[in-house]
């Protein structure tokens, strides 16, 4: 299903539905992150996706990261909750999402990189890397408040 990020835009679609979510901040030894290029709207992210009913957050971003790159982590922490109301997301069906998403830091603990029906690409990026990449800015901020280790999460 296709997706378009809106930001900011006095032109987007009003949300008629809100789903908790959640990313992952997660880095090899070598320092790389671990990020997927997405097949819905051709942006690169953090690994995550949608918290099922009867699951909590952190075990929705141990399954979405298996799922979308085949890597199994272990949640050390919390970056933030990214609750912007002028953030919403378009689906092709008529849905359109308000941004609530949870993100996290993670241990990488096992696991080989593979795509799935929701990624093309999966890869460690270099970190001199990412201004290179497409990434819609509210996951940039996401990537720069996991990776500037703050001493306390983002709420906003």
């Amino acid at each position: 299903m296709a997706r378009v990020d809106y930001l900011n835009d006095p032109h987007a679609p009003q949300a008629n539905s809100i789903v908790p979510s959640v990313t992952v901040v997660a880095l090899n030894d070598a320092g790389a992150l671990l990020l997927v290029h997405k097949t819905d709207n051709d942006l690169w992210a953090l690994p995550g996706g949608g918290v099922d009913v009867g699951e909590s957050a952190s075990n929705a971003a141990l399954r979405e990261t298996r799922e979308e790159t085949g890597i199994d982590i272990e949640v050390t922490g919390l970056v933030g909750i990214y609750t912007n109301p002028a953030h919403v997301i378009a689906y092709d069906d008529g849905e359109v999402r308000q941004q609530y998403s949870t993100c996290f830091t993670a241990r990488i603990v096992g696991g080989d990189l593979h795509t799935s029906s929701e990624t093309k690409e999966v890869a460690f990026v270099e970190l001199d890397r990412l201004d290179s990449l497409n990434i819609h800015p509210s996951m940039r901020l996401r990537i720069d408040h996991g990776l500037a280790q703050r001493n306390e999460p983002y709420i906003g």
